[in-house]
């Protein structure tokens, strides 16, 4: 296991980014969340390590092409960059629901990825994501699942809730940040 620093899980959009039901489809379309890219900056700044894993079925629906996710991602690391942060590393899942795949969320495989690659168990990993997907992968692999209201956040809570199921919630990225790091020191 690395001793480099913790590690941090975030999906992107919605949590991130503004999210589309038409997806986000090139640079131009990415647009940050408020307070999301600062969010970020302060894990970096207390010495988190902060990896990506998202969902990208546009891709596999051929709605946009790696390059132009390479572009929004290119886009991301400027505009962190700009505000004092940055991302270790960027996982995603290209397939369709009907792919079947391991690495959609919320199967567990992305985040299986971002434990091997960083050689981190994740184990009451933060996972933060606005979705019910996100918050089963990192139950699946025995990370600390983080819901956000933001993008589809709030209607995920409601379901939650009416199944009488309790998850840490927070408004936005930046608030889930505040907690985890005043809980850190």
């Amino acid at each position: 296991m690395s001793t480099t620093g913790r590690l941090v899980i975030l999906d992107r959009d919605g949590t991130i980014n503004r999210d589309s039901p038409s997806y986000i489809r090139s640079a131009s379309e990415f647009e940050a969340l408020p307070g999301s890219l600062e969010a970020i900056a302060r894990f970096n700044q207390a010495g988190w390590r902060v990896a990506i894993a998202t969902n990208q079925s546009g891709l596999g629906r051929g709605y946009f092409t790696i390059s132009d996710l390479h572009d929004m991602h290119k886009r991301l690391h400027r505009e962190l960059a700009a505000v004092g942060g940055s991302i270790d590393g960027i996982f995603f899942c290209p397939h369709t629901p009907q792919d079947g795949c391991q690495c959609r969320k919320p199967k567990p495989g992305l985040l299986l990825e971002v434990a091997r690659r960083f050689g981190s168990a994740l184990a009451g990993v933060p996972v933060i994501g606005d979705s019910q997907r996100d918050l089963q992968a990192a139950q699946a692999v025995g990370a600390r699942p983080i819901l956000v209201r933001t993008g589809n956040g709030s209607d995920a809570e409601s379901q939650l809730n009416a199944a009488g199921d309790e998850v840490e919630t927070y408004d936005t990225l930046a608030a889930a940040v505040d907690a985890i790091l005043s809980a850190d020191d």
